[in-house]
């Protein structure tokens, strides 16, 4: 009998998975149910709590989109810290940039990252192998705040899960000025903010929350199929560092062509479309 995945995150909307064969993993770490299975349609797949997490087939809308646009705006950027992340998704593009010197990843869970590593080969295997990777098992929002991270990295990534259970730390206003604190003058945070089609609230949220705390931020779109509700968010915040002016614009396709990196979703042209918002998303975004 064919096995069905049911993630209902969203209370009246639901999204199924039909799977190939049994499940890989179906384990209770210290901090959460830990699911990895097969599907017919979307490849490898990773739920955290009965919420996806991550999928081979569509990933790379979500990672290159956290890592490539702020990367080739800003042009130099070599000190890198991604908030949980266990899938090392998220690094392996970062570690595509040659001037990057550092990828510090703080993963709650070491189970995760464990798993991950054992069944995503096919997506991590070269972030694991890059000494520039560091991997920390630790509280992130406790780790940015050590002295040595203070004012350090030019890229925050926060590759954070939806806002419930141990995540909720990672969307507070204390967790902001942590990031805020870790960046350099010029270095620039990006978040996970959610489907604004059904979590409008969450980008609302957050949009008051940086602006409360730095000097710039806004906005930017991606569409990651397996994420249900259209549009994903991504929020991004600099203390001295805009996103998406056209002076930047204009030198994104060079940068991408001289870093001659290889990817799925990302090119400068949807850079540029990224931050263009409908409507009804700049209206949550004030």
């Amino acid at each position: 009998m064919t096995q069905t995945f049911i993630e209902d995150l969203h209370g009246g909307y639901f999204q199924g998975f039909r799977l190939m064969g049994d499940m890989l993993v179906d384990e209770r770490s210290t901090f959460q149910h830990i699911q990895i299975f097969d599907t017919e349609d979307n490849g490898r797949v990773m739920a955290l709590d009965g919420i996806v997490q991550i999928t081979t087939r569509d990933e790379d809308s979500y990672s290159e989109m956290l890592t490539h646009l702020p990367m080739l705006e800003h042009g130099n950027v070599k000190q890198v810290a991604i908030v949980g992340g266990g899938d090392l998704a998220v690094a392996e593009e970062a570690l595509k940039h040659k001037s990057v010197e550092t990828v510090d990843l703080a993963e709650i869970d070491g189970r995760v990252v464990d798993l991950c590593r054992e069944h995503f080969t096919d997506l991590n295997a070269s972030a694991f192998d890059d000494s520039r990777l560091n991997v920390n098992i630790c509280d992130a929002a406790e780790f940015l705040k050590e002295p040595e991270q203070l004012g350090k990295y030019d890229l925050i990534v926060s590759d954070r899960p939806d806002p419930v259970g141990p995540a909720e730390v990672l969307f507070s206003d204390q967790f902001y000025r942590t990031i805020s604190d870790a960046l350099t003058p010029e270095g620039i945070a990006v978040f996970q903010t959610g489907a604004p089609f059904l979590q409008a609230e969450e980008l609302s949220d957050t949009c008051r929350q940086l602006r409360n705390t730095f000097n710039h931020s806004g906005v930017y779109l991606t569409v990651t199929p397996t994420y249900t509700g259209g549009f994903m968010a991504l929020t991004w915040a600099s203390k001295g560092f805009a996103l998406g002016r056209e002076d930047n614009l204009k030198l994104v396709q060079q940068r991408y062509a001289d870093t001659a990196i290889s990817t799925t979703y990302y090119n400068p042209a949807i850079h540029r479309a990224a931050y263009a918002l409908p409507n009804w998303i700049e209206a949550l975004s004030k």
